[in-house]
């Protein structure tokens, strides 16, 4: 669904707006404003619509003021191209540009994990008698594993994959049990936490002299972590221990900004001292905690609405167990909607450290507007963006 609304694009996106339902796919523009095309009176319509369509493509808000992605509006540019923060956000979701020409067809439309509609070759016992495991992570090739003590499990669309468990050992060579916590970066390594220690394999081969201590790769990350992963919505590592998060951008010094660690509870609805946490393949966010997980939206800010509530067994919905419970685990976690009482940082400061944030609210809500206005206009800045962000893209090294 795609809001178009000009006052969430303004300096400091200031108005709480009163707001009606739209419906899925419809782009809606404040009829009170003054659009315009290449002229810097008014409000630029490009500028918005391509800010807008970036969130419906995934993205998040940058920190990073000369972005197409800052929560700033910029007005007209006649020279607009995008940051090359934009380009890393899209190369995060979409991966690399694979052909020369921005032409062929679009890759397929990731599936959801779900309930099971065939059984998996059996039920394991040991994940579905106790389904807490240590970490989850996608692999380069994009496999989904989760580890638990020395054994790891390939998981499919319908449970575990046949053949399994498997030991950690003899695929990961060099590999201890007992992983803390785990991801696979965009430069295609995976990265395993321990205690103090970590270690990076290309594929299932160590990529180096390890392990290394977290203090020397990870500065300003803890040891003994609780989850770790790369966010979609702008491409940096995110580190969970008890209720604190941290963000580490390798590209900056230094990769922890002072403002860390920050408070679990800006990610609206999810506990403290989560297990493990995933970054999934169709763009939510999971966060698992004993037998439970919880879908976090990465648009609202909050865990997802949706029936049954979360938090959910993970042993029906991701391991495959069909005697598991399918609905709600010890009713519905999510926090209130009201203000934190404990005055925690904005939940859009998880996204950046600028001044002023229009909080991220991307949630299906939109100013009084006036449906089909600009159609034709506000397709243009779609087709705009993609091809600009396509021509951008580099093959994989």
């Amino acid at each position: 669904m795609t809001i178009i609304d000009s006052s969430l694009m303004m300096l400091i996106f200031l108005n709480d707006c009163s707001f009606v339902q739209v419906y899925g796919g419809d782009a809606h523009f404040d009829d009170a404003e003054m659009w315009s095309i290449n002229s810097r009176r008014g409000t630029n319509l490009f500028q918005v619509a391509a800010h807008e369509f970036g969130h419906s493509l995934g993205l998040s808000h940058s920190d990073v003021r000369s972005a197409l992605m800052a929560p700033f509006y910029r007005g007209y540019d006649p020279a607009f191209q995008l940051d090359q923060d934009d380009i890393q956000g899209i190369q995060a979701l979409y991966g690399h540009k694979t052909q020369t020409d921005i032409g062929g067809p679009l890759p397929a439309a990731p599936s959801i994990p779900r309930a099971t509609t065939q059984q998996p070759s059996a039920e394991d016992p040991a994940l579905c008698g106790d389904p807490k495991f240590d970490t989850i992570f996608n692999s380069a090739d994009g496999g989904t594993f989760i580890f638990k003590g020395e054994h790891y499990w390939r998981l499919t669309e319908d449970g575990v994959a046949s053949g399994y468990p498997r030991l950690i050992s003899r695929a990961w060579p060099g590999l201890p049990g007992n992983i803390d916590a785990a991801f696979t970066y965009k430069n295609g390594k995976t990265y395993f936490f321990k205690g103090s220690k970590y270690w990076r394999y290309n594929g299932q081969k160590m990529d180096g002299d390890y392990p290394k201590d977290i203090s020397e790769g990870f500065t300003g990350i803890p040891d003994n972590l609780d989850a770790a992963l790369v966010w979609s919505g702008n491409g940096k590592i995110y580190f969970y221990k008890g209720s604190k998060f941290w963000r580490f951008d390798p590209s900056q010094r230094p990769p922890v900004k002072a403002t860390y660690p920050k408070p679990l509870s800006n990610w609206e609805g999810i506990p403290d001292s989560i297990d493990a946490a995933l970054q999934y393949t169709n763009g939510y966010t999971y966060f698992f905690k004993g037998g439970s997980y919880w879908r976090f939206n990465d648009r609202t800010f909050s865990v997802d609405s949706d029936n049954p509530a979360f938090p959910r067994s993970t042993a029906f919905w991701w391991l495959g167990c069909s005697s598991a419970p399918k609905g709600t685990v010890g009713g519905n976690a999510r926090l209130s909607d009201s203000a934190n009482p404990e005055g925690d940082d904005d939940v859009g400061d998880i996204l950046f450290d600028a001044d002023g944030s229009d909080s991220g609210d991307n949630s299906g809500r939109s100013s009084a507007s006036a449906r089909g206005l600009m159609t034709p206009l506000s397709l243009t800045a779609l087709a705009t963006l993609v091809a600009l962000a396509s021509r951008a893209l580099q093959p994989r090294a």
